[in-house]
């Protein structure tokens, strides 16, 4: 069977990517003989539909399943519309993801499990309503020594993208 996993990097020992639409790299891998091909993701930087351009990429793949952490709305509903089941919750490689695949670990999801947008920021989160997404003025990914605080809520001097933007 050939599936499409989403991948940080570009082998099979590369993690899986918990973002589906924004990840780096699609490994589609031959299930069986584990052969695959590496397939850029053009629509990771896109500023608005990359999922459904993600799920339209990997189906002219001929992938006959996704392998993903998370998955959102857009890009599930174009995948459902090619009958491609998804799979979400994956973790550690792609070798790892496509083993517990191949040994039935891996349910097929029935809808989203994150909220559209969810990639634009760390990696699998949702934003809160008018939380800034953004380029922001912190130190940001517990480089500030804790001194943060959490004070990062809409008052930071980058661009704001809520949620409902």
């Amino acid at each position: 069977m050939k599936v499409a996993v989403s991948a940080s990097g570009p082998d099979l020992d590369s993690p899986v990517d918990p973002r589906f639409g924004r990840c780096a790299n699609y490994l589609i891998v031959d299930t069986e003989s584990m052969e695959f091909e590496v397939l850029e993701n053009a629509a990771a930087m896109q500023g608005s539909g990359a999922g459904i351009a993600a799920a339209q990429l990997v189906a002219q793949t001929g992938a006959e399943a996704v392998i993903s952490g998370n998955v959102g709305p857009n890009a599930f509903q174009t995948l459902s519309a090619g009958n491609i089941p998804v799979y979400t919750g994956a973790t550690g490689t792609v070798r790892e993801a496509i083993a517990a695949f191949n040994a039935g670990q891996l349910q097929a999801t029935g809808g989203a499990n994150v909220d559209a947008r969810a990639g634009m920021g760390s990696a699998g989160a949702s934003a809160a309503p008018g939380a800034g997404i953004g380029p922001g003025m912190g130190m940001g990914a517990g480089m500030g020594r804790g001194m943060g605080g959490g004070m990062g809520r809409g008052m930071g001097m980058g661009g704001q993208m809520g949620a409902g933007q």
